[in-house]
């Protein structure tokens, strides 16, 4: 009888640092060794994948001798991903898993491992790209949104649509959650002692807006302007009013200023020397000099 053999293939050598995914792997028994069936042939756990890392010796594939087909395929080398300082890796689920920490993934999940070090993705695991802190300092805060409703990094829950700050007092640097868009960097808002500004929607305590209020800001002041928020005429200069001038002004609501109550079209003058800042509820219709 004739008896048909195969080509010599080479031997796997998976370098350090590295792994590989073998499909159809064969059935190894307590020995580590192939099981092969009463025709000799090797069995296979076919549709599985075996990941195998660097080992001591190198390892063959086996080919199917007495069968027209490659039953063992290397799929392929994976490099580990090196996740240095500020860094972070996103990852997403190439199937249903429960992850090294634990957590059970989802398919197309997507997840941020934030440990520095040498990472090796498993074979559910899917390498998106890798994500840099973004530098928080004195000046220059992030302006975040919620994709979607979770718990961030500081174990607030965060609603879908959400958009909020982070600033330098929370930390010194920030990794965008997976759940997390980037709307942009925001400028502190810097007032000097002659300065102030009218905030339009501004936040309450639990950082509401209050729409349609308004609020004025005195300096000497710094601060970020919060989602929504939004200023009314820009930084303006303090009114300062020597002992021969005067403003006229007008009332624009009802409200109550030094014990005295304005109803909504009142007049009255403030005279100097001052410095005038007005409400918000004050238009200012024109300054005045006193004649000679």
């Amino acid at each position: 009888s004739t008896q048909s053999t195969w080509e010599p293939k080479n031997c796997i050598n998976v370098p350090p640092r590295h792994y590989c995914r073998i499909r159809n792997p064969v059935i190894r028994n307590e020995a580590k060794e192939p099981i092969v069936d009463a025709n000799g042939q090797v069995k296979l756990k076919i549709g599985d994948e075996e990941i195998r890392f660097e080992q001591e010796h190198p390892f063959p594939l086996y080919p199917g001798t007495y069968l027209p087909r490659i039953e063992v395929n290397m799929e392929e080398n994976i490099k580990a991903q090196v996740i240095g300082p500020n860094e972070a890796l996103k990852l997403r689920a190439r199937q249903e898993f429960v992850d090294t920490n634990g957590a059970k993934r989802s398919v197309g999940e997507e997840w941020l491992v934030t440990k520095s070090g040498a990472y090796l993705p498993g074979v559910e695991e899917e390498v998106v790209t890798k994500v840099k802190a973004r530098i928080l300092t004195e000046k220059v805060a992030l302006h975040l949104e919620a994709t979607r409703t979770f718990v961030d990094a500081f174990g607030k829950e965060r609603k879908a649509g959400q958009q909020w700050l982070v600033t330098y007092q929370d930390a010194s640097t920030h990794i965008p959650n997976v759940y997390e868009k980037v709307i942009g960097e925001v400028p502190i808002t810097t007032l000097s002692n002659r300065q102030f500004c009218v905030v339009v929607d501004p936040v309450d305590e639990k950082l509401k807006p209050r729409l349609g209020a308004k609020e004025v800001r005195k300096g000497e002041k710094s601060f970020f302007l919060h989602p929504g928020e939004k200023l009314l005429g820009g930084i303006q200069d303090v009114m300062i009013l020597a002992p021969d001038e005067a403003l006229l002004l007008r009332a624009e609501e009802a409200f109550d200023e030094e014990g005295k109550h304005r109803n909504p079209g009142d007049k009255w003058m403030v005279k100097g020397p001052c410095d005038y800042v007005p409400p918000v509820q004050v238009q200012v219709l024109e300054k005045r000099r006193a004649m000679a």
